[in-house]
């Protein structure tokens, strides 16, 4: 995992690597997930998981108690309980080099000329993505390309549907901040997760597209492919799976 996605690339707020288990335990079978919640640590238990790579931390901020008071402390005494160790990768799998979050967004909707916002020259890949089209489509096209990635009911956005869209940002999860980034690269449309209402308003005024794929839904789509990576990695494990009871946890009302 840290040769995959090295820790060099975490956040230097960030809670990455190993966080629970026994380093020296034997490990058969993995499960990945986006985050660990009831659900997923309920399904890594049935199923024989000795580890979860999961992409949000657990426990992302210090704990100064672990019982079952708190939500934290229920899923990680669950953990401990059952011998299934955690590994979670977060912000340097965001920006990994290869098969990092970003980078596999910017692959999937088909864009070239592949480059980070901000590089990392020691560890490879780095902050954001940006990339273009060999010919330009339109807003509405690129937002329908998202809808269909990612099997969206809906996408949100700030624009115009029939903008000419030639080079695209990409932050996935909550990276609102990162539409600086892609203003100064000059991309015409700028892809996160989610983000705040002033965002909304600054693409509004700074003349570029918004588009927002959920926070669940970009990141979900990097930690399934991740299970047929380890398992093409590590041949010798007995299962390696994508966690099957993980949802988008905000649901809409038509």
């Amino acid at each position: 995992m840290e040769e995959f996605a090295p820790k060099g690339l975490a956040e230097s707020w960030d809670n990455t690597g190993f966080l629970v288990g026994e380093k020296d335990a034997d490990c058969e079978n993995v499960m990945t997930c986006l985050t660990v919640t009831p659900e997923t640590v309920q399904e890594a238990v049935d199923r024989g998981a000795d580890l979860i790579v999961a992409h949000h931390p657990m426990p992302f901020r210090a704990v100064k108690e672990l019982t079952d008071r708190t939500t934290t402390g229920k899923l990680l005494r669950a953990l401990i309980k059952n011998d299934v160790a955690l590994y979670c990768p977060h912000t340097s799998f965001d920006s990994a080099p290869k098969f990092g979050i970003n980078q596999q967004l910017a692959d999937a909707l088909g864009l070239e000329d592949v480059q980070p916002f901000i590089p990392n020259p020691d560890c490879g890949g780095g902050t954001g993505r940006m990339g273009v089209y060999a010919e330009p489509i339109t807003l509405e096209t690129f937002i329908q390309k998202v809808k269909t990635l990612f099997g969206l009911p809906y996408v949100q956005y700030v624009g115009d549907l029939k903008r000419p869209v030639g080079k695209v940002g990409i932050g996935c999860g909550a990276a609102g901040e990162f539409i600086e980034h892609a203003v100064r690269f000059g991309c015409d449309v700028f892809l996160t997760g989610e983000t705040n209402f002033h965002t909304y308003l600054e693409a509004r005024a700074r003349k570029i597209g918004l588009v927002l794929m959920t926070h669940f839904a970009g990141e979900k789509y990097a930690c399934n492919r991740l299970a047929e990576i380890l398992r093409a990695e590590f041949p010798d494990l007995k299962t390696v799976w994508a966690c099957e009871n993980e949802f988008e946890p905000l649901e809409t009302y038509f």
